[in-house]
């Protein structure tokens, strides 16, 4: 009697679970004769229903890299920020197309827009960093505040632009003569906030004075009433009349003047 109770309950069982598979086996064979993929399947050939994160990435690579190389001679390195993974936008069936916002800048952290024009038409703003790297001047050795820059003092190294917000250079000939500010680290770039222009006029000292008027140049004596650098304006007091005007300094030991 309960060898007979056992059996009955097997054959339920197996009667409950052939239900439960007919429909799959039956999909199955309906896709083996009709030539069609199984539910749920992606035969090759096919296409996808979304746009592969890994083109609109590239996209933007291949648009910063023109970018950056058609304006900087040095290296450029490109690193665009992953998207998210939950991402689901429709495949594009046209060429993506790439633009750099407004603002966006083509050194240090940046993005770039990326949009299908259709037939679905989606946008999306992809991140990147970009570190152009170029020989600028740093310090050979130590430096201390005061000293006045010597080309031996400097050496070409490369450096990451995108670091020297300060500014640099590149040309020992535009520092040659100039005087630090303050000390400088062996190693660091050479930045216009460092330096000093030398002064080369100082004041009580004798100057001459240059004025030009009407294609006719005129020279006379006069005295500095304060220091000033190439380029600066200081004020001067003519030998002669006693008059005291303002001019730009020149060279050493002249002043040019607007009478």
């Amino acid at each position: 009697m309960a060898f007979a109770l056992l059996s009955g309950m097997a054959t339920r069982t197996r009667t409950k679970r052939q239900q439960r598979t007919r429909p799959a086996i039956v999909a199955l064979l309906a896709a083996a004769l009709l030539g069609g993929p199984a539910a749920g399947s992606l035969q090759a050939g096919d296409t996808p229903a979304h746009q592969d994160a890994t083109s609109i990435r590239a996209a933007a690579q291949r648009f910063l890299e023109a970018q950056t190389r058609a304006i900087h001679d040095g290296r450029v390195e490109i690193r665009i920020g992953r998207l998210d993974s939950r991402l689901r936008l429709p495949r594009c069936g046209q060429p993506l197309q790439t633009s750099l916002p407004n603002g966006a800048r083509l050194q240090g952290s940046t993005s770039v827009n990326v949009r299908c024009p259709g037939p679905s038409t989606w946008s999306i703003y992809v991140t990147g960093k970009i570190a152009v790297f170029s020989k600028v001047l740093v310090a050979a050795r130590p430096l201390m505040r005061g000293e006045v820059i010597a080309p031996e003092m400097l050496q070409l190294a490369e450096r990451d632009l995108a670091r020297a917000s300060y500014g640099y250079f590149v040309d020992p000939k535009r520092v040659a003569g100039l005087r630090l500010s303050r000390p400088v680290n062996a190693g660091t770039v050479i930045t216009p906030t460092m330096l000093k222009a030398r002064k080369l006029i100082k004041r009580g000292e004798r100057v001459t004075l240059l004025a030009e008027q009407g294609g006719i140049q005129v020279r006379m004596n006069g005295e500095a009433i304060s220091d000033g650098a190439r380029g600066e304006r200081i004020r001067v007091r003519a030998s002669s009349s006693k008059r005291i005007i303002e001019g730009r300094v020149l060279a050493p030991g002249v002043v040019k003047v607007t009478l």
